[in-house]
């Protein structure tokens, strides 16, 4: 197990229809479905054998009627929400959700960084709660992008906050696409977004045994496949997608223990059909 801090460690959908999220993932990503109410809120953890990987919840009307939308938010562990989310502040980001206690299971904050993508911090009470080196396994997140605003100003606040670094990948050496890597696992990376993307935003890559048969679960259940799939260096296919409810997300299909590397980007993805990019 390695060091968690600074390492993502939950996963979490907010949308605006359970039921339909369920049968659509399960089939897409293979996940097992796992009740977890509690009095007052609706929680659903998402499975891979007898371990939780992630959770659904139904988007709350009060952030719906500020223009909230279906997304998926991932969930970065750190040593001290309080002082992060401070930190957050003091760098130019905004704390959306104050830190806050999570009864039996930890402290969390939902923040954004100073150009405005989201994600969350949270520590767990008890240590090694969750898994966080397995990135080839499948029904787990295998990459996490970033595409920001400007990509080169992203990292230093990352790497600051977080302790990442940069990672060399199998890329052209004049792109700007720049992988990062938490310990000494490379985990990600980052980028200037297309203009067609109008806000940055995370974007998280479910592993999957045969991308091409995931691809078609997802059409034929309502979502989009707004990009690929297509090779990419480092031995990997990737494609990415919208759920009918419209959350973004992507699938990645690892033929070799490798960080995945870059793949065409600055275009309009084909098959968008004029999709509004709404994260």
């Amino acid at each position: 197990m390695t060091e968690s801090h600074g390492r993502f460690v939950w996963y979490e959908l907010m949308t605006t229809d359970v039921e339909a999220a369920k049968a659509f993932y399960a089939k897409v990503v293979g996940w097992g479905m796992q009740d977890a109410a509690v009095p007052g809120i609706s929680y659903t953890l998402l499975t891979i054998g007898e371990v939780s990987v992630g959770g659904l919840v139904q988007l709350p009307e009060d952030a719906r009627r500020m223009g909230a939308e279906p997304r998926w938010l991932g969930y970065v562990a750190v040593n001290d929400v309080d002082a992060t989310a401070g930190r957050i502040s003091q760098l130019g980001g905004a704390v959306h959700v104050p830190p806050a206690d999570i009864p039996d299971i930890g402290r969390f904050s939902i923040v954004a960084d100073p150009q405005m993508a989201t994600l969350a911090l949270v520590k767990w009470l008890k240590p090694g709660q969750a898994e966080t080196d397995e990135l080839n396994k499948p029904g787990r997140v295998g990459w996490h992008e970033l595409l920001a605003a400007d990509g080169e100003k992203a990292f230093p606040f990352y790497s600051g906050l977080f302790g990442w670094r940069k990672a060399e990948a199998e890329i052209d050496p004049a792109s700007t696409y720049q992988p990062f890597s938490a310990g000494n696992q490379t985990i990600g990376g980052m980028f200037t977004k297309p203009a067609i993307v109008p806000v940055p935003f995370w974007l998280y890559y479910f592993n999957v045994a045969d991308i091409a048969a995931a691809a078609e679960h997802v059409n034929a259940l309502g979502g989009q496949i707004l990009e690929g799939p297509v090779d990419v260096p480092g031995g990997s296919r990737v494609a990415r997608c919208a759920d009918p409810l419209g959350a973004m997300f992507a699938l990645i299909e690892k033929r070799k223990d490798k960080a995945v590397g870059y793949f065409e980007r600055g275009v309009s993805p084909p098959g968008a059909g004029g999709r509004r990019w709404s994260w």
